[in-house]
């Protein structure tokens, strides 16, 4: 597998300086952040992102991620103008060299949790979700606004957007997705891209919003909706596994051949629809992270694969989950891992 590191560009407190000193670190997932959920990518600007990187002896290897447009995940007439849009980015994409785009489908909302530095028993702090805790909260108070989501909607408007929703069941959240896959992929394909969906965080509904990508069902229907190589998915271990009935061995088997890049993180399990993320390793999660690892080396899986979600240790403040320092420790875990399982083989 190649590893890989989050960089969220210039703005990041975590350099690509301070990244590329990990070792065997060889590729940067990043994006271009500046450009409004819907827009074209300019070309010259994904090569500028991309000569950069490839300025330090490091790769932009995956782009994480191309925003979906609310008005395709919704349905609306206006869709077909936002889709042609993300296939030009595709194929901009493409003519720059970055072949790998990891996105979602998940409706307003990113990642959702309810603290963002939840103490944990080392000293530590990370990433938490309650269910009790987040079924009081309401999300257009504006006391709850989370790193990845986007602020840009005026209240009435997002409020306009989410009762929108809540008239939209799973079923028809889905269709939306294979009617945007059916007219994005072909596109994918012709541009050599792969199309990495990535799971909803967690994986159940939240705030009365539907949720379609939570369990090796749907990613069965989504891989078969449209049966293409370049259709498939990001492999999270710890979205998938927040939830303890999904068994990940079974979802990296469901998926085999289809997976495309894979989020690397570990949960331990605090309650029912609760968790809090934990260090990668296996004594302090609910997840067998060797275990997983290989499965997926089993399956044939060899492409990027990055620490995801880290704690904040040793004092760093900084984007919740997104330090240096436990990220770094998760990248040399399992570069542990994957050399213990290849020296055996």
């Amino acid at each position: 597998m190649e590893m890989s590191f989050r960089w969220y560009g210039e703005s990041d407190p975590v350099t690509l300086d301070y990244i590329r000193q990990i070792p065997a670190m060889k590729g940067i997932v990043s994006a271009i952040y500046d450009i409004p959920a819907g827009e074209v990518w300019p070309v010259e600007d994904i090569i500028k992102l991309k000569q950069q990187i490839e300025s330090m002896n490091l790769r932009l290897n995956v782009i994480e991620s191309v925003p979906v447009h609310e008005e395709i995940k919704l349905g609306r007439p206006t869709r077909d103008k936002w889709i042609a849009n993300y296939k030009k980015t595709l194929q901009n994409l493409a003519e720059a060299g970055v072949y790998t785009v990891c996105y979602n489908f998940m409706p307003v909302f990113d990642w959702t949790r309810s603290e963002l530095d939840a103490p944990l028993p080392d000293g530590s702090n990370s990433l938490k979700y309650n269910e009790k805790t987040v079924t009081t909260l309401d999300p257009l108070s504006g006391e709850l606004t989370l790193p990845g989501w986007d602020l840009s909607y005026q209240t009435d408007e997002l409020q306009q957007i989410m009762e929108e929703y809540r008239g939209i069941s799973e079923a028809q959240l889905m269709d939306n997705l294979i009617y945007f896959l059916e007219e994005v992929i072909p596109t994918a394909t012709a541009a050599g891209v792969k199309m990495a969906i990535h799971p909803d965080d967690p994986p159940w509904g939240i705030f009365g919003l539907p949720r379609v990508v939570t369990n090796v069902d749907s990613v069965r229907k989504i891989l078969s909706a449209v049966d293409a190589d370049e259709n498939g998915i990001t492999f999270c271990t710890g979205s998938y596994g927040a939830d303890p009935a999904n068994d990940l061995h079974e979802i990296v088997k469901a998926a085999a051949g289809r997976i495309h890049f894979v989020h690397a993180r570990n949960v331990k399990w605090t309650g029912e629809k609760s968790f809090q993320e934990t260090s990668h390793s296996i004594h302090d999660g609910s997840l067998d992270m060797v275990g997983v690892m290989q499965t997926l080396i089993q399956e044939g899986y060899s492409g990027p694969i990055r620490p995801d979600h880290g704690r904040m240790i040793w004092g760093e403040t900084g984007r919740p989950g997104y330090g240096l320092y436990d990220r770094a420790l998760g990248a040399a875990y399992l570069n542990g891992i994957m050399d213990t399982i290849h020296h055996k083989q």
